[in-house]
């Protein structure tokens, strides 16, 4: 069976968390949290050394795919990391925060083995984040389309996104962040600081909420972030969901709403680096609120929805990976969407990039230093 694993072979690596409300001084957006679980947790590290892994995405044949940010797909086959890459890609601008970050299958791949490619690509050293598609044949990608370059191209090395999500109706939702320069979130003319949703061979949806609106940009879908690096479909209600990078604190936990505006930078529970004020607002008219936000920041990255019998305690909590938090986060929800219980798994382990439930129900993760795939497991 896929992922039945010779363990002699691996490194496992123990992890008992303690955790009670508000753990490590982290502030709440919300209050009511309650405390006292104990649980223990097990990192089943499956492969180790991997460089800046980014994104995975789980093949019908049994073969997970694994995007690292400097231009490699590897692959997790056999109980092992085979040496091989997939060939084909296209060039990648590993530049800053740039690289090649996501990676998703088509809802239809058994059929069109089409895969959907989120990367920075640059012309004269200037770029943004792209979209591309091709289709899997063995270790090769062929037929390559670019779909989508996000406008404009600028030099800079911060914020590229990208997460790529495709809802029950598959339409193709991706984001862009605000490319370093904040004002640039509040601008329609441009693709940063968005989320943008287009159909599945990059055409754009007539219904998008700025389709004829003179100087705005037709694929942005909703406006106003900083830069979401975690995207996932609610399991239930199929809403898309999302976490976003604050400045120093500030992080948020949204519901991705047509044309919605979401306030980056004219609204903010976090700072400038440099300790000065960006704004004194944390809500305006007209703008949505975050479900959820974290002050300090643990700059998140990743997420996805627990449904799995692995996990029956688990059931419908939200998972957040964390890079400077360097922490796993599991958020317990009530109906109302608000987070009631919070605790802290693999603290201080590494930086993570990515979780993600996999078709056997365990959830996978990808760390960054150390470069690590693992499966969870709970004891």
């Amino acid at each position: 069976m896929l992922l039945t694993m010779k363990t002699s072979a691996l490194l496992s690596i123990i992890c008992l968390v303690m955790f009670t409300a508000g753990c490590s001084g982290q502030k709440q957006a919300h209050n009511n949290i309650p405390s006292g679980d104990t649980h223990s947790v097990r990192a089943e590290v499956l492969a180790e050394g991997l460089e800046n892994p980014w994104s995975m995405a789980f093949l019908p044949d049994g073969r997970i795919l694994i995007a690292e940010r400097p231009g490699r797909i590897r692959i997790f086959a056999d109980n092992e990391l085979k040496p091989e890459s997939i060939e084909g890609l296209p060039p990648i601008w590993s530049h800053g925060q740039g690289g090649l970050l996501d990676l998703v299958l088509h809802p239809d791949y058994e059929d069109n083995r089409l895969i959907y490619l989120a990367y920075a690509s640059q012309e004269n050293g200037i770029g943004n984040t792209t979209i591309a598609r091709a289709r899997l044949e063995g270790n090769n990608l062929r037929d390559l389309e670019v779909l989508f370059k996000g406008h404009p191209a600028t030099d800079s090395k911060y914020h590229f996104g990208c997460r790529i999500v495709f809802d029950r109706d598959k339409y193709m939702y991706f984001t862009i962040g605000d490319r370093g320069v904040m004002e640039n979130a509040q601008m329609k003319s441009n693709h940063h600081g968005k989320v943008m949703r287009l159909l599945d061979d990059g055409t754009v949806p007539a219904d998008n909420p700025f389709v004829g609106q003179e100087g705005a940009k037709p694929e942005i879908w909703n406006y106003g972030h900083r830069n979401i690096q975690g995207m996932t479909l609610h399991p239930s209600t199929g809403e898309l969901w999302s976490h976003e990078h604050g400045p120093k604190g500030g992080d948020e936990v949204n519901i991705e709403i047509k044309g919605a505006n979401y306030g980056w930078p004219l609204v903010s529970y976090g700072i400038n680096y440099n300790g000065t004020i960006i704004t004194n607002d944390t809500t305006l008219p007209g703008i949505t609120d975050p479900l959820h936000y974290w002050v300090p920041s643990i700059a998140p990255c990743g997420m996805c929805f627990v449904t799995s019998d692995k996990y029956p305690n688990w059931k419908g909590n939200l998972m957040v990976g964390a890079l400077a938090g360097q922490q796993i986060q599991r958020l317990v929800l009530n109906a109302s969407n608000k987070v009631v219980h919070t605790e802290i798994l693999f603290k201080d382990m590494a930086r993570f990039r990515d979780i993600r439930q996999g078709p056997d129900g365990y959830l996978y993760v990808l760390s960054e230093g150390p470069g690590l795939f693992f499966r969870v497991e709970v004891e």
